[in-house]
């Protein structure tokens, strides 16, 4: 196999789904945007309402399409993107549920899906996706006897938990929605590890569900090996890759890896990342390349067929910090090129 391997332990995945959920004190969902965290939303999908799950949260429409394929005509799909033009069909011949997040939204729905689910997204301060709180007192006496299906907003600094945005959004929260017959909903991951106050009556777990902070009990769900496709003895104040910006301090022995930014390895990390030979740490070697990456494997006991780049030795968040990035954006920028495994 020439590409990567990713492995997904979908095992793994259930065991975090019920983690958190045990931590709930609401009825725990699941949010399966971006190809839930580039692990494959069917799958995931599948494996998660094993678990339990019965609301799940996708980003578009089409992400929705995919979650009914998978799952059939029971589970709750929730998008959080409203209901855009160009989604009526689409919403209607999947009984989607549009967050709906303007008074545009609302009006577009009302007007093209009368009758049919949706839920309502409110802006508690973070300023993102949601109406504020003039507009929604605006609409609220016209829009509650229709009987939204779910009222959510977003917390801005849940993965900070003395952040003094928390108990202000709550509070917001409280304030916008207190006195509505309808389920209510702020925390994902974060939020549920805030505490049972911000649970309200549905939890949205992401992040925490695919092994990333800020849930540091989690299970691994994704590790990733690449194989390497050749070696060679590089003398010392030789160069390698692109700019010359490596220059051997000693004699060294390089191997080159299949992957690069093309596959999700960011070229941020070339500086500071290091891959694992057999549990032997062993730093890159010049810059990322689109397809290829150069090691220094000249102090690995032995040499392997594939370097470790996830997994026991080094989680998705320790790859992320040497990018200055977060985990988010590892899972979700992992190639479409390498072989993906199930297991679990």
């Amino acid at each position: 196999m020439s590409t990567g391997t990713l492995t997904i332990d979908l095992g793994a995945m259930a065991a975090n789904w019920s983690a958190l959920d045990a931590m709930s004190t609401a009825e725990t969902g699941a949010v399966v945007k971006a190809d839930a965290y580039g692990t494959g939303i069917g799958r995931a999908a599948r494996r998660l309402a094993q678990s339990g799950a019965r609301k799940f949260f996708v980003a578009v429409a089409e992400e929705g399409a995919d979650i009914r394929q998978a799952l059939g005509p029971e589970p709750e799909i929730y998008v959080l993107s409203g209901h855009m033009s160009g989604d009526t069909d689409m919403i209607a011949d999947l009984a989607l549920i549009p967050l709906l997040s303007s008074i545009d939204q609302m009006l577009r729905h009302f007007e093209a899906l009368p009758g049919t689910p949706f839920g309502i997204q409110l802006d508690t301060g973070m300023n993102r996706l949601g109406m504020e709180a003039g507009e929604w007192s605006a609409v609220r006496s016209l829009v509650v006897p229709q009987g939204p299906k779910l009222i959510m907003s977003h917390l801005a600094c849940a993965d900070e938990p003395e952040h003094e945005m928390n108990a202000r959004q709550l509070a917001a929260f409280h304030e916008m929605s207190d006195g509505i017959d309808a389920p209510r909903s702020l925390a994902a991951t974060g939020g549920i590890l805030l505490g049972r106050e911000y649970h309200f009556d549905v939890t949205r777990p992401g992040i925490g569900l695919y092994g990333g902070l800020p849930f540091f009990d989690a299970a691994p769900a994704v590790s990733l090996h690449l194989p390497v496709i050749q070696t060679r003895d590089v003398l010392a104040g030789e160069s390698v890759g692109y700019g010359n910006t490596w220059i051997a301090a000693r004699d060294s022995r390089i191997a080159t890896v299949s992957s690069g930014y093309a596959d999700g390895i960011l070229r941020a990390l070339g500086p500071k990342m290091q891959l694992f030979a057999n549990g032997t740490p062993v730093p890159i070697a010049g810059r990322i390349s689109m397809d290829s990456i150069c090691v220094d494997v000249t102090d690995a006991r032995e040499m392997p067929g594939a370097l470790e780049v996830i997994g026991p030795h080094q989680s998705v968040d320790t790859l992320a910090g040497n990018a200055g990035t977060i985990g988010y954006e590892i899972l979700t920028s992992l190639g479409a090129r390498y072989a993906r495994r199930y297991v679990g």
